[in-house]
């Protein structure tokens, strides 16, 4: 199933990331990680993908093994800012050969060995070409793009990185997921941007549940997310007690996800890391509603 069918419908849905091993050795554990997640028989499930490709395969193998198993609907990442026009094109292939019909276009951090390079000579500059690429590859794939309500790292300011996102919307996105953040406030602003700048595709929040006080370093490096103050408060109370913690996260994005389903916003991503308890646990705190 494609996901512009699933984000046709009044119903609220929660998905879920889950990301692939970063070597063979790893893999059956995180197998069946995904698998506990994908038994929540969730709207649907996405499968990173790693820095310059290298978990591509397991990328695909979970993805692969999810559908096969629960008949859940996958989502597979794909990245491009480090590969050739023909590495893409080979992994295009190889998603349409293993059935994947939803593909979230990307163009990835830039690994620290590009950084300095000349820019005009790489084949993926941008997500929107990458986007392209799929539209015009005989796959037929719901593409989905990335969003940062609070403005992408590299961007000059929100008005530029708008401008960007129209034209990645453009090239043929389909829908839209946010980076994480943990004020609600900001994603309502922000699509109010967005609509105003012509961009009308649906925008599915991204949810990231806190459980550990190491968390959140990471999280504000990784997305350079605004912490709220109610926020930090949870953090300096039940930072040291990891139990505590787990359940005052857990509760935080509960919290998170309630309101942006009362304010109309029926889908919502949660980015589970893996972790088959979490995303039980919102799930289930969510529910009676999820039954409406």
């Amino acid at each position: 199933m494609k996901i512009s069918e699933i984000l046709n419908t009044d119903k609220p849905y929660l998905s879920f990331e889950v990301f692939p091993p970063k070597t063979r050795s790893g893999f059956e554990s995180v197998k069946a990680a995904t698998e506990e997640i994908a038994k929540l028989r969730p709207s649907f499930m996405s499968v990173t993908y790693g820095a310059g490709g290298g978990t591509s395969k397991y990328t695909l193998d979970i993805a692969k093994n999810i559908k096969s198993l629960h008949g859940v609907p996958m989502l597979a990442h794909l990245t491009c800012v480090s590969s050739t026009r023909e590495t893409v094109r080979q992994r295009i292939e190889d998603m349409k050969n293993a059935g994947i019909q939803n593909v979230m276009a990307l163009r990835g951090d830039i690994p620290d060995e590009m950084r300095d390079s000349d820019r005009s000579q790489w084949d993926y500059r941008y997500a929107a070409q990458l986007v392209r690429e799929l539209k015009e590859s005989d796959g037929d794939f719901c593409i989905g793009g990335a969003c940062y309500p609070e403005i992408h790292p590299e961007s000059a300011n929100q008005r530029e990185d708008i401008k960007r996102l129209k034209e990645k919307v453009d090239a043929g996105c389909d829908f839209l997921t946010t980076q994480m953040f943990f004020d609600n406030n900001l994603l309502y602003n922000f699509l109010y941007k967005i609509r105003e700048a012509g961009i009308t595709v649906p925008v599915i929040p991204g949810i990231m549940p806190i459980t550990n006080a190491n968390q959140v370093e990471r999280a504000v490096k990784l997305s350079g997310s605004f912490m709220p103050q109610r926020f930090k408060s949870l953090v300096d109370r039940f930072g040291s007690d990891p139990n505590a913690m787990k359940q005052a996260g857990i509760a935080y994005a509960t919290d998170q996800i309630i309101d942006l389903y009362a304010n109309g916003l029926n889908n919502v991503h949660v980015y589970s890391m893996n972790k088959p308890e979490v995303a039980a646990k919102i799930q289930s705190n969510l529910s009676d509603i999820l039954k409406k």
